[in-house]
């Protein structure tokens, strides 16, 4: 049987909107995959779906499709996306109209199931016993692909879903394609590896990679993978597009977003400890040896809600005296801040300055006060007034980077785990029959993953203080209050250094905000990488803007600058 080939056009809302034609037009596809949602995603959604019932789904796919539907029409390529969000039957009968009104016979379907917002309170007391919903906007289960699947064996051309796993939308194709069962965990599980690597999009293909200097990254192509029966698949793009593809750049897709040996989803948990990556010609890359295990008992469930309110004051201290300068304003704001004092007080100085520079801005350093509390009055005008006040009586060359504003909400994000039987997951024909999926017959609690042997050291020689990006490569991100950072070696030497070098003291040695957080450190020799899960780091999620970098992107490239002695034979 030949490959099916999968292509990815969106992985996050707002990206590129051209992609979905430049795939159509670049080169032979069967299935277009667009990925929408993330947890920040799915809060902006719930507040638009608070002003609208009617809204909740991302609009901006529907302009991309009105351009482009009726391409893939003639070419034979289905799409499955998740950007039906918060309304994917809303979003489904759009898409209808859209077809209509363009004269264009398509058959839409969508999946269902996954909003549990009518059990919030329930949800929410076993996530925080004694606690309430209030706040709460929106509590989504991630579902799995055969809702999907059901969708494209009857015939249709389109299907929208809302919160599926972000690699479902490619195991969806793939098991009703090549017939897979629910139980054949070693396919499914090669196809949540291909997912993956497609679901951010040109992450796959240099974007956001530790060395892109090696390939020509201004506009990189979207990503496709052609899957194979047996669940091994390729990783490559269409011919003519920018970036590249090699182990590297699947490699850190890989570590994104994940943790241990243990890749767990509502179809099968994954064991990234089984993934072989090879290079396969130029931009591609084989997936094989992936194996699977029955899922968990239950599902993820994401909530939204609203965590209370904020604002936020940047100072900008130029010049000499910086510290006296920040100390100056923190005592003419502590009244302020007495007498109605927020429930979270935070001063940072960002000494972005340098000495004798010879800009107004190279010569400034930053001082930043966010304050948080339920109440959005004593977080607004009162402590913005203050602010403003010391305009003409505060340190010499005060200003601020923007006017201070009233309180704004902030968002928190919580999940929780319910039994597949407590979640009515629902195919919805494009006929408009309704096809109930089952929840899984067999399911695995999940494990750890026992540490692997690792590789022999290096021999001891000569070293060289230097950064640790000059050896390895590093991708991060969030899941939820939580960052992993992947760490990855480029050569066999480099890997038996590193996997001895950067333990878990290490790792907090070189990052200082993790030192007082919980770390974990997974081997994974198969990818010679370390993946490290700091808890607690992003506090209620990215919509809580807890620090500078709410994402935790760029945490991995603060490891790759810092120093240590790197054995002179890896440099």
């Amino acid at each position: 049987m030949n490959p099916l080939r999968i292509g990815n056009f969106s992985g996050f809302y707002g990206d590129r909107s051209d992609a979905l034609r430049e795939m159509l037009t670049g080169g032979g596809l069967d299935v277009l995959t667009g990925d929408y949602l993330a947890e920040l995603t799915m809060l902006i959604l719930a507040r638009d779906r608070l002003k609208d019932p009617s809204a909740g789904y991302a609009r901006t796919f529907l302009r991309q499709l009105e351009d482009c539907l009726g391409l893939a029409h003639e070419r034979g390529v289905r799409i499955v996306t998740n950007a039906g969000g918060l309304n994917p039957a809303g979003l489904a009968d759009a898409v209808r109209a859209l077809a209509g009104r363009l004269g264009i016979p398509v058959r839409v379907a969508h999946v269902e199931g996954d909003d549990l917002t009518a059990g919030l309170p329930r949800l929410l007391g076993r996530a925080r016993p004694g606690g309430t919903a209030d706040g709460a906007l929106a509590a989504h289960a991630y579902l799995g692909g055969f809702g999907i699947a059901e969708c494209l064996r009857a015939g249709a051309d389109v299907v929208i879903t809302g919160r599926v796993t972000d690699a479902a939308l490619v195991t969806g194709p793939a098991a009703a394609h090549f017939g897979w069962r629910p139980d054949e965990y070693d396919r499914l599980a090669g196809a949540v590896v291909a997912g993956h690597v497609l679901e951010c999009g040109t992450q796959a293909t240099g974007g956001n990679y530790a060395f892109f200097r090696e390939g020509d990254v201004r506009r990189p192509g979207f990503p496709l993978a052609e899957i194979h029966a047996d669940g091994g698949s390729v990783v490559t793009k269409h011919p003519g597009t920018g970036g590249f593809v090699d182990v590297g750049t699947v490699t850190a897709q890989l570590l994104y977003e994940t943790g241990g040996g243990r890749y767990a989803g509502p179809d099968v948990t994954a064991r990234l400890d089984t993934v072989r990556l090879g290079q396969d010609g130029p931009d591609r890359v084989r997936i094989e040896g992936v194996r699977g295990e029955a899922p968990p008992p239950t599902l993820k469930v994401g909530i939204n809600l609203i965590g209370g309110f904020r604002n936020e004051v940047v100072f900008v201290l130029t010049g000499l005296d910086i510290e006296a300068k920040a100390a100056l304003v923190r005592e003419q704001l502590a009244d302020a801040l007495t007498k109605s004092p927020p429930a979270d007080v935070r001063w940072d100085l960002v000494r972005t300055d340098r000495a004798d520079a010879d800009t107004e801005e190279t010569a400034s350093a930053l001082l930043r006060l966010v304050v948080r509390d339920p109440d959005e009055r004593v977080v607004g005008r009162a402590l913005s007034g203050a602010a403003v006040e010391l305009a003409l009586a505060g340190y010499p060359g005060f200003h601020v980077l923007s006017p201070p504003g009233k309180g704004a909400p902030y968002g928190v994000f919580e999940d929780v785990y319910v039994p597949h039987g407590d979640v009515d997951h629902m195919a919805v024909l494009h006929d408009g029959r309704r096809v109930p999926v089952p929840a899984p017959r067999e399911t695995r609690v999940l494990d750890a993953v026992p540490p692997p042997p690792l590789p022999e050291p290096l021999p001891p020689g000569p070293a060289r203080r230097a950064p640790l990006g000059l050896v390895a490569g590093a991708r991060s991100g969030d899941k939820g209050g939580n960052a992993n950072v992947g760490v990855w070696a480029r050569t066999d030497d480099a890997w038996r250094w590193l996997a001895h070098t950067l333990t878990t003291d290490a790792f907090r040695r070189l990052l200082p905000e993790t030192r007082d957080l919980p770390v974990t450190r997974h081997v994974l020799p198969n990818l010679r990488a370390l993946n490290f899960v700091v808890e607690g780091i992003l506090g209620a999620g990215v919509a809580s803007q807890h620090r500078f970098d709410p994402q935790a992107k760029a945490l991995g490239e603060w490891l790759r600058s810092r120093h240590l002695d790197i054995p002179e034979t890896l440099l």
